[in-house]
C-alpha cells in the first residue's frame, strides 16, 4: 500500500510501499536489499514530479523502499554542499545540476560508476547504455576526459543522465500563418521574425528569453553563442568569447530582448515561459522541459497552437544541453541499491515509464516510441533536436562559476544599459583570463 509522508526540510516525500516478495526466496539482484530504505535528493522539477509517479512501481518489483527529499534547486544545492562533506551523508542518490558535475568530481564526492557496471550481481545485460543519448552523456555524466569535462581516453561516468534537456524552438502555428512568416531555419530568419512580429502584432512581443542578470543572462548568451560559431575559450584556454562570433551572439541577444514582449530585461526561465503561454509573445527558444506546460489548456493561452523547431542554424547547428543527471554520493551509506534504483529510473523500461508520466527522456529508442509520441507529438521533433546538442556549449569547469556570474552581469548591462558588446565581452575575457591564471590552468604554457 503506498504512503505518502513529509520527511527531512522542505517538500520531501517517502514511497513506501508492500513489495518484500523478493525478501522470501525470489532471487534476482534486488532480493538482498529488499526492505533496505533509499533516501534520494532532487529538485522540484516537472522531470522529477513524473519520477515521483513511477517510484511505488519500483518498490514493488524490488522490495526497497524510497524516502524523497524534493527541494526548490538552489535549496537543493545548499543542501548537498553541507552533506557531501560528512563522513557518512544522509542521501544515498542525488540529482545535480549539470554544472555541479565539475565541482562534486573534483572535490572527489561522487562515486566512479564503473565498478557498478563492472558486477555482474548488480548491472543488468540488458541494460544498453548504447542507447543513452550521447550529448546527454557527454555533458552530464562524464569528467576527465578532453578538457576534463568531455568524453576522451581519460574520462569516466560519474553520473547518468535524468531530467537532461536540449533547446528548441516553440512558436506560434496560429500568428506564424496569419502573417505568412515562414517557421526560422536560420539566425537571420529568427531574428527577422522576431522584430516583425511586435510590428504585424501590436502588443506581443517576438521572443520571449532569458536575460535577468546573472545566470540568466550568461545562459541566453550562450544559446547563441555555439550556434554562431563561438566558444567561451579555445583549447588551450585561452578567452574567445570576445571574438566576431561572441559579438554576434551579444548582439541577437540584444535583438531579441528588444524585439520582446514588455518586462523582457528581468525574466528568467519561468517568467519567459510564462509570457509565451500567456499570448504575450511569438516564440520561445529554451529548453524541451517546458512543453508540456505550454500544451496544458488549464494553464497556457495557447494549447493547441503551438509548433515546435530545431534550434535554428548560425554557422551550425547546436542545442544547448543541460538540466540534471543522477549520481551516488561518496559518502552514501546503500551504494549498491542506490545504484539498482538508478539503473532501474534510466534503463528503457524506466526511461518510458517516466517519459510517459511527463518527464524528459534520456534514451533514443524513448524517443522512437510510438506510444509516447501519439500522448506527445512535440517528441518527435525533440529526438530530432538531440542529433545536435553540443555538449561543450559552456565550459563545466571549477571555475566556470565565477566566469559565468561575470558574463551573465555583463551581458546585463548591455542590455539594459547600453554598454557596448565588443567592449563588454573584451572585459569578460580579460576577466576569464585572470580567473583561469589563479586556477592554474597556464601552469604547463
Amino acid at each position: 500500500m503506498l504512503s505518502l509522508k513529509t520527511i527531512l526540510t522542505g517538500t520531501a516525500l517517502s514511497v513506501s510501499m508492500a513489495g518484500l516478495a523478493l525478501a522470501d526466496g525470489h532471487g534476482g539482484p534486488y532480493a538482498p536489499y529488499a526492505g533496505t530504505t533509499l533516501v534520494i535528493n532532487v529538485p522540484a522539477h516537472p522531470h522529477y514530479n513524473a519520477m515521483m509517479k513511477v517510484l511505488p512501481a519500483f518498490t514493488e518489483e524490488t522490495g526497497i523502499e524510497v524516502e524523497v527529499d524534493q527541494l526548490q534547486y538552489l535549496k537543493m544545492r545548499e543542501r548537498q554542499t553541507l552533506e557531501l562533506t560528512k563522513d557518512e551523508g544522509d542521501y544515498d542518490m542525488i540529482a545535480y545540476v549539470v554544472f555541479s558535475k565539475a565541482d562534486y568530481v573534483f572535490a572527489d564526492q561522487l562515486e566512479n560508476l564503473a565498478r557498478f557496471f563492472m558486477n555482474p550481481k548488480l548491472a543488468d545485460p540488458n541494460y544498453d547504455a548504447e542507447d543513452l543519448i550521447d550529448g546527454y552523456v557527454a555533458n552530464i555524466g562524464i569528467a576527465g576526459g578532453k578538457k576534463g569535462y568531455l568524453p576522451g581516453k581519460t574520462g569516466s561516468l560519474f553520473g547518468i543522465p535524468f531530467g537532461s534537456e536540449t533547446s528548441v524552438l516553440a512558436y506560434r502555428k496560429d500568428i506564424f500563418e496569419k502573417h505568412g512568416i515562414a517557421t526560422p531555419e536560420t539566425y537571420d530568419q529568427l531574428l527577422d521574425a522576431a522584430c516583425k512580429i511586435p510590428e504585424v502584432e501590436p502588443g506581443m512581443g517576438g521572443m520571449a528569453s532569458r536575460a535577468a542578470s546573472g545566470h540568466q543572462a550568461s545562459h541566453a548568451f550562450l544559446l547563441h553563442l555555439a550556434p554562431l560559431g563561438g566558444r567561451v575559450f579555445d583549447d588551450n584556454w585561452e578567452p574567445i568569447i570576445n571574438n566576431e562570433a561572441g559579438v554576434a551572439a551579444a548582439n541577437a541577444l540584444k535583438t531579441i530582448v528588444d524585439c520582446g514582449p514588455e518586462g523582457s530585461q528581468t525574466f528568467g526561465p519561468a517568467e519567459a515561459a510564462a509570457a509565451f503561454s500567456q499570448g504575450q509573445a511569438a516564440m520561445f527558444m529554451d529548453s524541451i522541459a517546458f512543453a508540456a506546460g505550454f500544451e496544458d489548456p488549464s494553464k497556457s493561452k495557447v494549447a493547441g497552437n503551438v509548433g515546435y523547431a530545431l534550434h535554428p542554424e548560425g554557422v551550425r547547428r547546436g542545442s544547448q544541453t543541460g538540466g540534471f543527471g543522477i549520481a551516488i554520493p561518496k559518502n552514501a551509506q546503500n551504494k549498491e541499491a542506490a545504484f539498482l534504483l538508478m539503473q532501474w529510473l534510466t534503463s528503457k523500461k524506466g526511461d518510458l515509464m517516466v517519459a510517459m508520466a511527463g518527464g524528459n527522456p534520456s534514451r533514443f529508442s524513448t524517443y522512437e516510441n510510438a506510444e509516447l509520441n501519439e500522448k506527445y507529438p512535440y517528441s518527435a521533433t525533440f529526438g530530432e533536436a538531440l542529433k545536435y546538442a553540443d555538449p561543450d556549449w559552456r565550459p563545466i569547469i571549477p571555475t566556470w562559476g565565477k566566469i559565468n556570474a561575470d558574463i551573465g552581469t555583463t551581458m546585463s548591462q548591455v542590455l539594459t544599459e547600453g554598454l557596448d558588446p565588443q567592449e563588454a565581452l573584451n572585459g569578460v575575457a580579460e576577466r576569464a583570463r585572470a580567473i583561469m591564471d589563479e586556477a592554474g590552468y597556464y601552469t604547463w604554457q
